[in-house]
């Protein structure tokens, strides 16, 4: 049992004083569920270490990336050769064009793409794409989902944001918003209804197939469905945002699971192994709008930097390799029946998708971000400091998922099935 982490303590009281609240990330502060933010040192596999020299089984994973484990070797080393050669250009490389090969050969829906250094920017490119593209204004989002921290973006966002009254953010402009319409998620009938008043306004729909910044929240019946026939009858684009189901849910990500072509995906966090790196991508006549061919500008210096190339190229050589996702999907599905005899009766519900899962502390089906508010936080943050105590680091807050990993045996699964019914 681990009591406590004075270092860690000591490193966050530091850094209070010259990074405000401490940390580069809100979540990270663990003030919803009562504690402070472990400082690591190290990871390896599926642990991290503290500098107190605590060990942990970590199911955050860095928010999905590590879906082959911390520091695996040959992502390691592939980056550390790119260093060795340069650790940045603002040059082409031939790298850039081999993992976007990779790429769009995983999701051919990605006819063309551009690389970007976060999740953000992904989102926000495509969106000013989107609209360029069309000539119109609107985009529609959906209430808890997240698409990164674009003022356009802040509009009931779920994740770390959803601890915010308002669900958005101080320092946005009201005109900022004005043309971002958010409707509930998971609820088709609003979505006919918009799009029969609208839908000639609309530039774009931007939704996460599989929301993950509410907690795990899978895509009712149909509702992504409907998404894709109206906006094809309205001349609309339909964003996937597979920031975080991108190489997750499968090698094609969830519109491969759910056999939806978008026109457009944004892609992240698993395709840069663990480096800044994200992509946008999509049809070929929509993607030709980007500078230098087309009237819409979007650039950055660090894009396609080599050693985010070079690790991402690594991981996905791996991820193709015959089986993996069988293998990490049948773990899973094992994992999550374990889980459910777990909680049964015990006012919690589980929700899951793939290698993803959440538990949220409420005694009704959750299915859209009202539904996840009201879960019971007090009941979550006991638990999260209880699964700490016992060397198992969950994703800190009920508006995110858990991460199930190719590094996770079924020792250590078994450990933490254990450990969560102690827990509960």
């Amino acid at each position: 049992m681990i009591q406590s982490r004075p270092k860690s303590v000591a490193a966050f009281n530091q850094a209070q004083q010259v990074i405000p609240g401490g940390v580069n990330s809100p979540v990270r502060a663990l003030r919803s569920v009562g504690t402070t933010p472990l400082f690591v040192r190290e990871a390896q596999g599926a642990y991290i270490t503290d500098i107190d020299n605590n060990k942990y089984i970590d199911f955050c994973m860095s928010w999905g990336v590590f879906i082959l484990g911390h520091n695996n070797p040959q992502v390691s080393q592939a980056a550390a050769d790119a260093v060795m050669r340069g650790s940045s250009y603002g040059i082409p490389t031939e790298a850039e064009t081999q993992l976007a090969e990779m790429v769009r050969s995983a999701v051919p829906t990605m006819e063309r793409l551009r690389f970007v250094n976060s999740g953000t920017e992904a989102t926000m490119s495509a969106i000013r794409v989107a609209r360029g593209y069309t000539g119109r204004d609107i985009l529609v989002k959906f209430e808890g989902n997240y698409h990164g921290h674009a003022d356009h973006l802040l509009v009931a966002a779920g994740s770390a944001v959803a601890n915010i009254s308002n669900a958005s953010s101080a320092g946005v402009p009201a005109d900022f918003v004005k043309h971002t319409i958010v409707l509930p998620y998971n609820d088709t009938d609003a979505l006919k209804k918009y799009f029969s008043a609208n839908g000639d306004k609309v530039a774009a729909v931007i939704v996460e197939p599989v929301a993950c910044n509410m907690g795990v929240v899978a895509p009712a019946d149909g509702f992504l469905q409907t998404m894709r026939q109206l906006t094809e009858q309205y001349g609309a684009l339909l964003i996937f945002d597979e920031v975080i189901t991108g190489f997750r849910l499968s090698h094609g990500g969830a519109q491969q699971r759910f056999g939806i072509t978008p026109d457009m995906t944004t892609v992240g966090k698993i395709v840069g192994g663990g480096f800044p790196a994200a992509a946008f991508g999509g049809r070929e006549e929509i993607m030709q709008c980007l500078a230098p061919n087309g009237p819409v500008y979007q650039a950055g210096t660090l894009s396609g930097n080599p050693v985010a190339m070079a690790a991402g190229i690594a991981t996905l050589t791996q991820l193709s390799a015959p089986n993996f996702y069988s293998n990490l999907e049948a773990r899973s599905n094992e994992f999550i029946a374990k889980l459910k005899q777990i909680i049964e009766g015990k006012e919690i519900q589980l929700n899951h998708c793939g290698s993803m899962f959440t538990l949220f502390f409420n005694n009704k089906p959750v299915r859209n971000f009202q539904d996840t508010k009201q879960s019971n936080q007090e009941r979550f943050a006991q638990y999260f400091r209880n699964m700490l105590s016992r060397g198992i680091y969950v994703s800190p807050s009920q508006f995110e998922g858990n991460f199930i990993s190719a590094c996770h045996t079924d020792e250590v699964l078994n450990y933490v099935l254990k450990s969560i019914e102690e827990s509960i």
